[in-house]
């Protein structure tokens, strides 16, 4: 794990200062190369092959490489491949790799990974991103200079873009928690999308995908599922347990990082470590028992933390600050907290269960949905046309009829909060927004539904989130569920199978093999937090103010729904869409 920059110009501010501005990504060792114009930072967290001569930028046959990530089948791909390395990382199989097959060897990567390989016989870039994002990868492209980077904040010093407010960045982000790809919040910064690559040369900028999900159906029984599954699962994991450093894991109390843990601890057959996260006063939040279950179930060395407001407030400036833009998860904050305790721990990196809900199908609107789809299927046009009348008409629509409306229209589930702005800036902005739409839509609304949330909620926030909290702390998170062979797999099995009589079906089989019943069968429930109460408790009239006073500067939103969003989040309703508000203008502030 590691920090990346680089850029085809001589920077503003000099590549050195830039790259020490990535330390907390990689704390054991930074280096920087300058090739005439060309310049080249890394800062290196030691994970795989821990001596020096893994260290980066790396430089083989006039082909130099800056990468941040871990790519877990190297030590195959050299035998398989009949590579030639002089050092034991996984780094230098990437330049081997493109020295043999040139830009065509990405679907051979097993891993999490972005990088850039500068050819410099062809003056060419050749830089990628992870199937599903779990790396960060920035980059702008203005008057022929090219520039790349692991963060946000290098990039606009390296370059002296002005900064200048995305709008429709600020559109997806109220409907999503972060804007989509290649959006970010500066104009002039742009993110790669996941599954992609980037070619430049000749003052020329290709970006193309590499990775798209086969939803080819050839898993038509459900005992084929099982196994297929278990197997890839025991693989996904034994693989992340490649390091040359002792790997930790999480462990929240859910089925997810329970079986994870349960497998880590048969595959190992050694007490692991797990970590947790509590919260003082506040148990309806904590996951903390559940977790102890599992913990003693599979003797784990377990270390849970109990956070307290202050703890909280203490540290949520630095939270977002490493978040660099707007990020609406809330959850940002206590585990910045917990990866900073397993940093204390002198672990590196973790497993954690990222993923697991968007291929087994876990969270709760799935089967909302499902009933909504097959409901409108059955329908004549004049029953439809009928029934949308009457949804319509609704002057307090529940979440519900807001899910049925949006299906029968054939709308997005994602198009909540349109009402935030002001009319002047709606009209601006939805003649921007593009429609999000799959890249291979099919048929199969369990796919679709799927597909969309792995891209979307997973890919965009949730491991964004995960990268930047965990690396503010030199942490690796590993997560075996986004091992794409099982994805593919995932995608393969009929969807009949899939959704069976409860969410999660057919992980919820293999699970009770591993981990006790209390956990399989308990409500399903997301890492939450008591942010609303200690925001209002320490901040009180000044979170309102300061969304206020960006709204009086920039008038974006609606004055009367933003004191309406107010008064329900001081009665703890609508919170998310208070917290979302407040960070955007916190964020505005800082930077406008």
């Amino acid at each position: 794990m590691c920090g990346i920059i680089g850029c085809n110009f001589s920077p503003k501010v000099s590549i050195e200062n830039l790259t020490a501005k990535l330390t907390h990504r990689g704390p054991d060792f930074q280096n920087i190369l300058k090739l005439g114009k060309h310049h080249f930072g890394h800062t290196r967290l030691s994970i795989i092959d821990l001596d020096k001569e893994a260290n980066q930028p790396m430089v083989f046959d006039e082909i130099v490489i800056v990468y941040n990530g871990e790519i877990y089948n190297y030590k195959e791909l050299i035998i398989n491949e009949n590579l030639h390395c002089i050092t034991h990382s996984d780094t230098e199989v990437l330049i081997r790799l493109y020295q043999k097959y040139g830009i065509d060897f990405l679907h051979k990567l097993n891993g999490m990974f972005s990088f850039c390989i500068y050819d410099i016989k062809k003056d060419r870039y050749f830089c990628a991103r992870d199937r599903y994002g779990k790396k960060p990868f920035y980059y702008s492209f203005k008057n022929d200079q090219f520039a790349f980077c692991s963060m946000i904040q290098p990039l606009l010093d390296a370059t002296g873009i002005e900064k200048k407010l995305n709008k429709v960045a600020l559109s997806q982000y109220l409907q999503y928690f972060v804007p989509l790809s290649p959006n970010t919040f500066y104009t002039d910064i742009h993110k790669l999308e996941a599954g992609s690559y980037i070619l430049f040369e000749n003052n020329q900028l290709l970006i193309k995908k590499y990775y798209k999900i086969n939803t080819y159906k050839k898993i038509k029984t459900e005992d084929e599922a099982l196994s297929s599954i278990e197997e890839l699962l025991f693989k996904a994991t034994t693989s992340r347990l490649v390091s040359d450093v002792e790997v930790g894991a999480l462990l929240s109390g859910g089925i997810d990082s329970s079986l994870i843990c349960a497998l880590y601890t048969q595959i190992s057959g050694k007490k692991i470590k797990t970590f947790s996260v509590g919260y003082e006063n506040f148990p309806n939040y904590s996951e903390l028992p559940f977790a102890q279950i599992t913990a003693q179930h599979i003797q784990s060395e377990h270390h849970p933390l109990v956070i307290d407001q202050k703890q909280y407030i203490d540290h949520f400036e630095y939270t977002l600050e490493m978040l660099e833009e707007p990020h609406a998860d809330s959850a940002a904050i206590p585990l910045s907290l917990l990866t900073q305790q397993i940093s204390q721990n002198g672990i590196k990196t973790v497993l954690s269960g990222e993923g697991s809900d968007e291929i087994f199908l876990g969270y709760d609107n799935y089967a909302k949905f499902l009933r909504y789809y097959e409901f409108e299927n059955s329908l004549q046009k004049e029953q439809r046309e009928f029934l949308d009348s009457i949804i319509s008409a609704l002057q307090n629509q529940t979440k519900e009829s807001e899910y049925l409306r949006r299906v029968i229209k054939g709308e997005t589930l994602y198009n909540s909060f349109g009402e935030i702005f002001n009319e002047k800036q709606r009209k601006k902005l939805f003649k921007k927004v593009p429609t999000f739409k799959s890249e291979n839509p099919k048929k199969d609304p369990v796919d679709w539904m799927s597909y969309i949330d792995l891209k979307i909620w997973l890919g965009e926030a949730l491991l964004s989130k995960v990268d930047k909290m965990s690396m503010a702390h030199g942490i690796e998170v590993r997560n075996p569920f986004l091992d794409y062979r099982l994805v593919n797999t995932l995608f393969s099995i009929d969807s009949k199978i899939k959704v069976g009589d409860t969410n999660k079906y057919l992980l919820k089989k293999i699970a009770s093999k591993y981990i006790p019943d209390t956990i399989i069968n308990r409500t399903k429930k997301g890492f939450n937090s008591p942010f609303n109460e200690w925001l209002f408790a320490h901040y009180g009239k000044e979170l309102f103010q300061t969304i206020q006073e960006v709204n009086e500067k920039t008038q974006l939103f609606n004055d009367e729904y933003l004191k309406f969003i107010h008064l329900q989040a001081q009665n703890n309703k609508f919170k998310q869409h208070f917290y979302t508000l407040y960070i955007f203008s916190k964020w505005y502030k800082k930077n406008f």
